[in-house]
């Protein structure tokens, strides 16, 4: 089906709850997919009234990328400019609704022209597709392209409210990422665009995507070395305490052959990758790989948004963004993130509670885990749909060798099992240490629908520099800029493409971030400081504006109270 769908008919489909994606020049409608959608429907719902060419070939296999014109309801004639979806604030008006001759010549023309049966009897639905049921109101309003010319948009203004503190602040970053950025105007984005898809090619060129199994046999043997040193100091030895330290440093290696197999990138092939990452993650980890690819694929597109990337929305212990500091709703989780008063005890201390709460950050993910498999948060039709159950399966299995039988039964007081699992779960802290290095310091700023894929990739993350002999510490992850911008590349070829990012950069003048281990830590550090402080200030600012207030209305009884009684007198 190649008919000309215009603008309008996109939007008022977008209006009675389609999901409709703009795919090269092809206009597809998958809200009946989405259920279906192995990535979650987060994933589309970010990506409605959008050209999505860059994100769908960026986390998509050619073999998938060729099913999608089987959702194609026709073909647009112009270039496409971007809507703000509807999960996002996006605001969308039916045809019917609109007055003036366009809206009834529309109308004319849309019933000449729609003879398919997918767009009949259409009523108006309670919700927008991935629509929200709290009102969102973005930062860049819809149709507004972001630029320094913009001054009655990111103007300081007069402090008379604590919020106006942060507003101003995060005012400041949004400057300061448009002048180190190229332009937002579409033109611009375009030229980036191409030469991102160029990159790309080189690399695919280049032969990057096929898979060195050879090193995946090396991380097997290294991964299996550490399980059975662990078994030996505990059986054998008695050495509890090191045996613990071996089963974290096992777990921590593990997570990155989960994350390989969760992007696909392993063997290419979505059943066979899925069951590695399955049985990686659930059965020996004791996580749920279905929930990291549901968070997991929001946070690749929508990186950093401190509303919609749940990746970023820690509070009420972190808060990389002031713009956490207003109750915001998490699309994501779909519940506020309240800025209390413990998030407002918590948040000034950050930078020194960062260590601490990440030392524990495997016992959340635990939560999570099963959050998501009891609930059935991921897709419960089509190929997915079986997850669920073999998780559920791998999740009991894992809970049941190592609570059970490992420190439950081998283990023969309560202060050993304690030790055994606190230990064992800290030696995982150093994974999220990595996971948090290459975004907590990145910029936040929403700079609207107009900026594309490639900029939005390096805006937000940073890479780790370390020595080629270390790169089996970091899993892979010490690339993250790499691997934002290919998704699905092999672990171990990210280091050779990072010589193609790095020229990309330089082309369009857009930096390209990277510090070692030490001065990243020291960055983010820096970061969560800086936030902090932003915490203080608009607490003790509130408090002062309190304490006025309340002295101001004691002044003013008692100059009432004053001139009542002279009356009197």
């Amino acid at each position: 089906m190649n008919r000309i769908i215009s603008r309008s008919e996109v939007e008022d489909r977008i209006s009675k709850g389609q999901a409709i994606v703009i795919f090269k020049d092809y206009v597809l409608r998958l809200d009946k997919w989405i259920k279906y959608h192995p990535g979650g429907d987060k994933a589309i719902h970010h990506m409605i009234g959008r050209d999505a060419t860059d994100e769908m070939n960026a986390y998509h296999s050619d073999e998938s990328v060729n099913q999608f014109l089987r959702w194609k309801i026709g073909k647009i004639d112009h270039k496409w400019e971007n809507f703000l979806p509807p999960i996002q604030g996006g605001n969308f008006v039916a045809i019917e609704e609109r007055t003036g001759n366009e809206a009834s010549n529309l109308i004319y023309q849309w019933r000449v022209e729609d003879t398919s049966d997918q767009f009949e009897n259409i009523e108006k639905s309670k919700h927008m597709c991935g629509e929200p049921d709290v009102k969102i109101y973005p930062r860049i309003p819809q149709g507004v392209v972001p630029s320094l010319n913009l001054h009655e948009a990111f103007e300081k203004e007069i402090v008379t409210d604590p919020a106006i503190l942060v507003k101003n602040y995060d005012n400041d970053l949004v400057r300061r990422d448009l002048e180190m950025l190229p332009s937002l105007d579409p033109k611009t984005q375009e030229w980036l665009s191409e030469e991102y898809n160029l990159m790309h090619k080189d690399i695919i060129q280049a032969g990057l995507y096929q898979c060195d199994y050879f090193r995946y046999l090396k991380e097997f043997l290294r991964i299996a070395s550490l399980f059975g040193l662990s078994y030996y100091l505990l059986y054998h030895r008695d050495l509890k305490f090191w045996s613990a330290i071996a089963m974290g440093a096992a777990w921590q290696q593990l997570v990155f052959i989960a994350h390989d197999a969760g992007h696909i990138a392993i063997t290419h092939n979505y059943q066979i990758d899925n069951i590695i990452g399955m049985v990686i993650a659930s059965w020996i980890g004791g996580l749920s790989l279905g929930w990291w690819k549901r968070n997991h694929n929001v946070h690749h597109l929508i990186t950093n948004d401190p509303i919609h990337d749940p990746d970023i929305q820690h509070l009420p212990f972190f808060a990389v963004s002031t713009r956490l500091f207003g109750n915001i709703y998490s699309t994501y989780y779909e519940k506020f993130l309240w800025f209390d008063k413990f998030a407002q005890k918590m948040v000034p201390l950050q930078s020194y509670l960062y260590y601490p709460i990440l030392a524990f950050g495997r016992f959340n993910l635990y939560r999570l885990s099963w959050m998501h498999v009891l609930l059935g948060l991921g897709p419960r039709r089509g190929k997915a749909a079986w997850f669920r159950y073999f998780e559920l399966c791998g999740l009991i299995f894992f809970n049941y060798w190592f609570f059970y039988l490992l420190v439950g039964c081998r283990l023969h007081s309560g202060w050993e099992r304690f030790q055994y699992i606190i230990v064992s779960h800290i030696t995982t802290m150093l994974v999220h240490v990595q996971i948090t290095l290459s975004h907590f310091a990145m910029s936040t700023s929403d700079l609207g629908v107009s900026e594309g894929f490639p900029m939005r990739q390096l805006r937000t993350s940073m890479d780790v520099d370390c020595p080629r002999w270390l790169d089996f510490l970091h899993g892979g992850l010490q690339f993250q800029v790499v691997h934002h911008l290919f998704p699905r590349l092999p672990r171990h070829n990210l280091r050779k493409a990072q010589p193609y990012v790095i020229k990309f950069c330089e082309k369009v003048g857009i930096k390209y971030s990277i510090y070692g281990f030490a001065k990243g830590n020291d960055v983010v550090l820096g970061k969560l400081e800086e936030i902090a402080r932003q915490a203080r200030t608009m607490i003790d600012c509130a408090k002062t504006m309190k304490e006025e207030a309340i002295s101001e209305s004691k002044n003013s009884n008692h100059f009432k109270d004053s001139n009542r009684s002279t009356k009197i007198a």
